[in-house]
């Protein structure tokens, strides 16, 4: 009988889902894990997350799959500019690459599942903004930014400081990975006045979720991620 209230309490953490992510999920996996879970909750209530968990517990859909839904369940805003409103950044240009790949099969899933349940067949596009990405790709974010934007703090400033911050207008969740590497180092103080000057751009300040392996302490990481909002 536990059994059973365990798995129904871990399927009420999708209940917030539109049915093609639900579906596909429930299709995918056997469950949520606690860590998908417990974010999923704190996400829906508007709050900005630190997602703190060991390596293989879920973290990247923990973090994605609430913005994910979003994107494929609602229209595109009509003007281009304002078309990014998920921005992915992580201190390692490698890990960057993974989280690319890693979407690539939700993404994948969702669509083929709205398709089958006769719902509109969602295009949501995913774009990498690095030092090694070419000239003409840089140019092309300026004016037709995918939907989600994975790029490094050096990267996210360059943005920032150039035209190419018109495409970041539209930015409504910044997700932070391994923002203990970060938190309380030189290069974390450039992040955390990057994200300010981000949010200066904004209607209203994007909500942050930070994903860590390994945090200590954690209260120290959270004041990092949400300096004036509770995490």
């Amino acid at each position: 009988m536990q059994d059973g209230r365990m798995v129904s309490s871990a399927h009420r953490a999708l209940d917030g889902f539109s049915p093609a992510t639900r579906g596909w999920f429930t299709g995918a996996f056997s469950a949520p894990t606690a860590a998908q879970a417990g974010a999923w909750k704190a996400i829906g209530e508007g709050s900005d997350v630190l997602v703190v968990a060991p390596t293989g517990s879920g973290k990247t859909l923990a973090a994605f799959l609430a913005a994910l839904d979003q994107l494929a369940s609602t229209p595109p805003p009509a003007d281009p500019r304002k078309r990014c409103r998920v921005l992915y950044v992580s201190p390692l240009k490698a890990l960057a690459v993974d989280v690319e790949r890693n979407l690539r099969s939700p993404l994948t899933g969702i669509r083929q599942e709205s398709v089958r349940l006769g719902l509109p067949e969602p295009e949501v596009k995913v774009g990498i903004r690095s030092g090694d990405t070419p000239a003409a790709e840089r140019r092309a974010l300026a004016t037709r930014p995918p939907d989600i934007l994975i790029t490094t703090p050096e990267s996210l400033f360059l943005m920032l400081t150039s035209a190419t911050r018109d495409a970041l207008t539209g930015i409504e969740t910044v997700i932070l990975d391994e923002v203990h590497a970060v938190a309380g180092t030189k290069r974390g103080a450039h992040l955390a006045l990057t994200l300010e000057r981000l949010d200066e751009l904004l209607p209203r300040p994007a909500r942050r979720i930070g994903l860590s392996a390994t945090v200590r302490p954690v209260d120290e990481v959270a004041r990092y991620l949400s300096p004036r909002r509770k995490v």
